[in-house]
């Protein structure tokens, strides 16, 4: 696909809660065409490592449906080393937004399913993942700790970028993905530079880019919720 918005803005977004009745929490969240299926399910019981702590639990799973990508891939395929490290990254940023101690006895599992995927398929599974886990809480009377997002950025064709579509992303100089909480508050940084390198200015500039931009995702996600 191709980019319909400027450079400096996010693509088109759209949360929709509530669209599985049978998980605990669900979000089908949309940014241009990248669309990912978020659930949430609750479970009593903590992972074996947490048997004598006084916290819950939270972890995620990641994946892409075979024809979610151009040409259809295997759904084994999906399973591999790229999908447990975006896996991996989604569960930290989103226990970063519960208080475990007040969770104590449950887990919640997050499933993010790429039906489409255009670009920053991770940091969407984020920003649905968080909407999917506050509707979880809900259920046990429970509130977030705190809010989460994310967006990608990047340097394509020497201009710098946020939230990069797959044509932009598979020829991006260098690769940003931000996970904030509201007022400024960076969670995770992963940068990268793919092709040279990139300077400490620009790499400020897309941090700038990514506070800026931030407030209009947790807008989307508030809305949401509120519309639920």
């Amino acid at each position: 696909m191709t980019r319909s918005h400027q450079a400096h803005a996010l693509r088109p977004l759209s949360i929709e809660v509530g669209v599985n009745p049978y998980a605990e929490g669900s979000a089908l969240i949309q940014f241009g065409q990248t669309k990912v299926l978020c659930t949430a399910t609750v479970e009593e019981g903590v992972p074996r490592f947490l048997a004598d702590s006084p916290q819950g639990w939270v972890t995620a799973e990641y994946g892409m449906l075979p024809r979610s990508t151009h040409s259809r891939n295997s759904r084994s395929s999906q399973q591999g080393g790229r999908a447990q490290e975006i896996s991996r990254l989604i569960g930290r940023s989103l226990r970063a937004a519960v208080n475990m101690r007040l969770l104590r006895g449950y887990t919640i599992r997050i499933d993010c399913d790429v039906l489409v995927a255009d670009g920053s398929t991770r940091c969407a599974s984020i920003c649905g993942g968080y909407v999917a886990l506050a509707g979880a809480l809900k259920r046990l009377n429970l509130e977030p700790a705190r809010q989460i997002a994310a967006l990608s950025l990047g340097k394509v064709d020497g201009e710098l970028m946020a939230d990069l579509c797959y044509a932009e992303d598979s020829r991006a100089e260098v690769d940003m993905n931000m996970v904030l909480a509201p007022s400024g508050q960076i969670i995770e940084l992963q940068a990268t530079a793919e092709d040279g390198h990139i300077s400490a200015a620009e790499t400020a500039q897309l941090i700038d880019m990514g506070l800026k931009l931030a407030p209009q995702i947790f807008e989307a996600q508030n809305m949401a919720l509120k519309n639920a």
